[in-house]
């Protein structure tokens, strides 16, 4: 079940993100863009080029789950940013 909370934080990588990449791929751009504790059960977002699929990393007590979404129409809109960078939305 896909459940989020307010006491969650939520962060947006800016950069162009391969949706070939799994766990392991998307871990690794996390503790490349930001210093942020993994396990925080805080969620990771992630966008492709065309912005039409995206990807939630967030840890769940017992291991990360990944969402992914893919629209049959329409783009995924990104608040107002800049640059390749993960940052708290």
């Amino acid at each position: 079940m896909l459940s989020f909370s307010s006491r969650q934080r939520y962060f947006l990588y800016r950069g162009v993100t391969d949706m070939r990449k799994g766990f392991n791929g998307l871990r690794g751009l996390v503790r490349q863009h930001i210093d942020h504790e993994l396990l925080s059960g805080d969620v990771f977002i992630f966008l492709n080029r065309r912005r039409d699929r995206i990807k939630l990393l967030v840890w769940d007590r017992t291991g990360f789950v990944v969402w992914y979404k893919v629209l049959e129409r329409g783009t995924f809109e990104l608040p107002a940013g800049e640059g390749d960078r993960l940052e708290r939305v």
